[in-house]
């Protein structure tokens, strides 16, 4: 059961990751910091706080808290990076963090109880909660990327009006094993 979890999650993480990766692949420069109004958060600033947060809760996870000392959130809301070899540069560095830690969880501990902001969590809980906020945040960033692109956007999954087209290749194929990341284009 503890591997089939962590293959599980590994794989959903994985495919939020190429969504935020695929979106960020059709942008310019520019795009990755526009901004609707002055309230809102451009694709740099979510990178920014997705990395701050996953830097937070997975650096030391099994033995620290999440929430770490060094954490300086409200900065990760400021338009501090400037350029997109920077935000890739967060962006891998965050989800290089948060696969270390995944691959650190094994029968011997996964039953350990950790902490986020000094509440404790199970290991599951506390990888639900950062998968369900990551989630969240990716589908902020690809929703940002359509606005941008408007009708030159490149559909992450099933392009509209074509769902059924979609639906006859897939079970033209028969039952097979495979992960909805693999419905990626």
């Amino acid at each position: 059961m503890t591997s089939e979890y962590l293959h599980s999650v590994r794989k959903q993480f994985d495919y939020y990751r190429l969504l935020g990766e695929k979106t960020i692949d059709q942008l310019n420069e520019d795009d990755l910091f526009w901004q609707y109004n002055e309230e809102s958060n451009s694709i740099a600033i979510i990178v920014n706080h997705l990395w701050g947060n996953m830097k937070s809760r997975w650096t030391d996870f099994l033995v620290t808290d999440g929430e770490k000392e060094w954490r300086n959130r409200e900065l990760e809301f400021e338009p501090v990076l400037k350029t997109k070899d920077e935000l890739l540069r967060k962006w891998n560095d965050g989800w290089n963090c948060l696969f270390e830690a995944l691959n650190s969880i094994n029968p011997e501990n996964f039953d350990i109880k950790v902490y986020i902001r000094n509440q404790e969590h199970s290991i599951p809980d506390a990888i639900n909660r950062q998968l369900a906020h990551y989630a969240y945040h990716v589908g902020q960033i690809v929703y940002v990327g359509r606005m941008i692109k408007g009708k030159d956007w490149k559909s992450l999954s099933i392009p509209k009006g074509r769902s059924s087209e979609f639906s006859r290749e897939k079970f033209a194929k028969g039952k097979h094993q495979g992960h909805f990341s693999d419905d990626l284009k």
